[in-house]
């Protein structure tokens, strides 16, 4: 899973035909390792992003809106100050290694025009990107390496700028194809996609497997098990790998069940039936859905740890305290004994006197009238001990009320904590996260903070927002507290509320202005009804649906918590292709 050289190639003549000529309009940089820029120009407006993160390091045309932080880092301030109104000029690769150089024409503080050049190196873990002068003199870069870091290859502001180690490899667009033929066959007791990896510059793993499968017919054959015709098909695919480079190659995203594992830019056909390939149409598009939603998700995981450590915590603590009372409640099932053993003392106070341990008496409560034994107090008299019984029938019919209260509180607290976890599982900014902590302050699960609060409050986010194929607005929301606002406030008694059926999610509204939805607008509210809940992986999936009118909320009920009536349910699939198409690429919402 690895931005290869010869990708990168292909990537360049993208990028090369989309924005060189534009100038820098602005400069973001919404993580770490990660810079936005985006160009302009005559009929150019994108945004290019690169990263020099070590697990998705990569240079491509943009389409989502990423979250900025609210002060720019002091990097991108340098970057804007040298960088912002700067034109594209050049934009150069090393051979086919995974360095880009990219040119700007510029201007110094006093006006003479300079040119400033962008090393955009992506080399794994060595990831970097790095801003150089005319000299060759580093003004800074992402990740700034010293003497701790290196003693090989410095980089650090004022030192001169070295290129990368250049591996000693074939390039393939400069050599004859036979010449790496024969470099490969003296690659003795190594499988061939590692024969070729050593000798061909720029190709990662699935590209070599790929070539070794076209060969043989195998992804791990052996150099020693070629045979003269197996070479000849060698030097047919590495001649045909050529020809893919010299035009534009086909983006393909490789999937299994449901899950990218990785991409290229040649058709794979090693995975057989086990893999599925997606073509795209181009590689800006295919690494954004590569990459996207993974660093997203692993950017809110990160930001969110403290708040789903405290609601498992929470979750854990509930549990344990439920575990505890439904056991209590499993002994309150017998007070009935003891009121019977008290009414029948009573009925054979002449039999029994002060000092016994037993009543052996008929049990007249019993269909047989079988003779039961009843423990007795032997300090206490008769009417004492049957006046015992009643006090313990007494109190466990009480436990047994509170427990059931106590049970039916800590299980819709559950209910609350799980419905809160989804909405985390579904926060994709820090505004969302926000509102969700929010949310856990005003509920007590997060202390209060006891500093300076801002008197101006923060907008609160909008539902999201979606458009069905017979043209009905659908509303869902984000968080519990939206889910309130949207059912119990914002909606209107004759529009269609949605929710799935037992599991938590968002509260989902179809806006009816006074109309009557037709039943593939109910439908396609459902399927998003069921994307965004805790069971959108599931494969079908039961969604309730009524009129908003009979959508109540009871007192003292936790945020997004209601109850409903005149329901009817639908069984759909949650599809979040359908989500994103009538959404019109809701992400961008965000």
């Amino acid at each position: 899973m690895a931005l290869d050289g010869a990708m990168l190639y292909l990537i360049n003549k993208e990028i090369s035909e989309g924005v060189l000529g534009a100038k820098v309009d602005k400069i973001y940089q919404p993580s770490k390792e990660t810079l936005i820029f985006a160009m302009r120009g005559k009929s150019v407006n994108r945004k290019l992003l690169i990263s020099a993160s070590a697990n998705s390091a990569r240079i491509h045309f943009t389409e989502y809106a990423v979250e900025n932080p609210a002060q720019p880092p002091m990097l991108c301030m340098l970057l804007r100050k040298r960088l912002c109104g700067a034109r594209l000029s050049d934009i150069k690769q090393l051979g086919l290694e995974r360095v880009l150089l990219l040119k700007f024409d510029a201007h110094n503080e006093l006006g003479d025009e300079i040119v400033l050049t962008l090393a955009v190196e992506i080399m794994g873990r060595h990831s970097n990107i790095i801003l150089y002068d005319e000299r060759g003199l580093v003004i800074d870069a992402v990740k700034r390496i010293d003497s701790d870091l290196s003693s090989m290859r410095l980089i650090l502001p004022g030192l001169k700028y070295e290129f990368p180690p250049a591996q000693d490899k074939l390039n393939l667009l400069e050599s004859d194809v036979n010449e790496i033929v024969e470099q490969i066959k003296f690659c003795k007791g190594i499988k061939l996609d590692k024969a070729l990896m050593s000798a061909v510059q720029g190709i990662s793993p699935i590209v070599a497997r790929e070539i070794s499968y076209r060969t043989s017919g195998y992804t791990d054959t052996a150099v020693d098990e070629l045979t003269r015709v197996h070479f000849d098909k060698l030097a047919y695919s590495l001649d045909n790998l050529k020809s893919i480079l010299s035009g534009k190659g086909q983006p393909n995203l490789i999937s299994v069940n449901g899950k990218p594992i990785d991409f290229t830019f040649i058709y794979p056909r090693q995975y057989g039936v086990s893999a599925i390939s997606s073509e795209y149409e181009n590689y800006s598009s295919l690494l954004d859905s590569f990459y996207f939603k993974r660093d997203l998700n692993d950017r809110m995981k990160s930001k969110s740890q403290d708040l789903l450590k405290l609601l498992a915590n929470c979750s854990a603590r509930i549990s344990k305290k439920l575990a505890i009372q439904q056991e209590e409640l499993k002994k309150c099932a017998d007070r009935e004994q003891y009121r019977i053993n008290g009414d029948l003392i009573n009925a054979n106070l002449h039999l029994l006197q002060k000092g016994d341990i037993i009543a052996e008496v008929v049990n007249y409560f019993s269909e047989d009238c079988s003779m039961i034994k009843i423990k007795l107090d032997p300090m206490l008299s008769p009417v004492q001990n049957a006046q015992k019984y009643y006090k313990e029938y007494r109190k466990a019919q009480a436990a047994e009320q509170h427990l059931t209260e106590l049970i039916e509180q800590g299980r819709a607290e559950l209910d609350y904590i799980d419905s809160v976890l989804d909405a985390l599982s579904r926060a994709q900014t820090e505004r969302e996260l926000s509102e969700i902590r929010q949310e856990l302050v005003e509920e007590g699960l997060i202390k209060r903070s006891t500093g300076k609060s801002s008197s101006k409050q923060p907008l609160k986010l909008p539902p999201l927002k979606f458009i069905s194929d017979d043209g009905f607005t659908i509303l869902v929301g984000r968080n519990n507290q939206q889910n309130d606002r949207l059912t119990l406030k914002d909606s209107r008694n004759y529009d269609i509320w949605l929710h799935t059926l037992n599991s938590p999610g968002s509260h989902t509204v179809i806006v009816c202005d006074g109309n009557n939805p037709p039943n593939r607008t109910i439908e396609q509210a459902a399927q998003i009804a069921a994307y965004y809940s805790s069971s959108r992986n599931s494969g079908l999936v039961a969604v309730d649906y009524t009129l908003i009118k009979y959508v109540n909320k009871p007192r003292s009920a936790k945020p997004g918590m209601v109850i409903y009536t005149h329901q009817s349910t639908l069984y759909v699939h949650p599809d979040e292709e359908l989500a994103i198409r009538l959404g019109k690429d809701v992400d961008k919402q965000m």
